[in-house]
């Protein structure tokens, strides 16, 4: 059990420093970004009751992914309210990607 818990640490760890050095390359060759959300807030991170909110300064409504840290898709959502139930979602480390209108952010997410 620990084994698979220290891989699926390291296995984020490199996904999120490979996630910003290819952020930082793309920048830096001048590329166009895609615009990010504006006034983007997900609370808490840590989630520990099963409860995640996600606001944003134009309220519209939202695509709400989550992957594991493999990149598998384990939540697929739409919504225009504030409150996501992810109880269902085991304690670890994920991505979620949010899209508003055109805009679209990823962070990270922690599921205790």
């Amino acid at each position: 059990m620990k084994k698979n818990y220290v891989l699926t640490l390291i296995l984020a760890f490199c996904f999120l420093t490979f996630e910003g050095f290819s952020q930082e390359s793309k920048s830096a060759m001048g590329n166009s970004q895609e615009p990010t959300i504006e006034g983007l807030s997900i609370y808490p991170n840590p989630v520990s009751n099963g409860k995640l909110y996600i606001t944003s300064k134009l309220g519209l409504e939202k695509e709400i992914q989550i992957y594991d840290v493999l990149g598998k898709k384990v939540f697929d959502t739409t919504t225009s309210v504030k409150e996501i139930n992810i109880s269902n979602l085991n304690a670890g480390v994920y991505i979620i990607k949010i899209k508003e209108k055109e805009a679209t952010t990823s962070r990270k997410l922690i599921i205790k």
